[in-house]
């Protein structure tokens, strides 16, 4: 079974209240090959809610307490990012994931690049928090960016 992220099957549930469809995505999803998680809900938000990047490091330094993620006004919900990616880890288990993709840029859900803290519009290399964690615990996490070479090579 593969797990997606929520906002890439066309739910409304990104920080500002929209989607980042991904039709191959979709697909997986009515077809009954995946179930989407948004770790942003699971960890307490709602939507819409204040953007949010990652200060002082990646997912990884988040989850060992030296980096921290924060909303523009400067509210620190590191604890509610690290309550979701438990939660997505916790299905992840559930339901056996083999593949997991996830949104990339996003501090819960970037698998290879995420935004640098500046609220810059400026991205760096690293995982969100939700990935990191995953990763971790050694399930394979891409991002929608990598779909499509997915679905070309292999037989979902």
């Amino acid at each position: 079974m593969i797990l997606v992220s929520s906002c890439l099957a066309g739910m409304k549930v990104r920080y500002n209240g929209t989607d980042s469809l991904d039709v191959h995505i979709q697909r997986l999803v009515e077809e009954k090959k995946a179930v989407t998680i948004c770790p942003e809900l699971m960890g307490g938000f709602m939507t819409p809610r204040p953007p949010a990047e990652i200060v002082g490091g990646a997912g990884e330094d988040v989850l060992n307490g030296t980096a921290k993620v924060v909303e523009l006004s400067g509210n620190d919900v590191s604890e509610m990012y690290i309550r979701g990616a438990y939660e997505a880890l916790n299905i992840a288990k559930e339901i056996s994931a083999t593949l997991i993709i996830l949104k990339e840029n996003s501090p819960s859900c970037g698998s290879t690049a995420i935004y640098n803290g500046s609220f810059e519009n400026r991205k760096i290399a690293g995982n969100g928090v939700t990935s990191a964690l995953l990763k971790k615990e050694g399930f394979k996490v891409i991002s929608e960016e990598q779909v499509p070479e997915i679905f070309l090579h292999e037989d979902m």
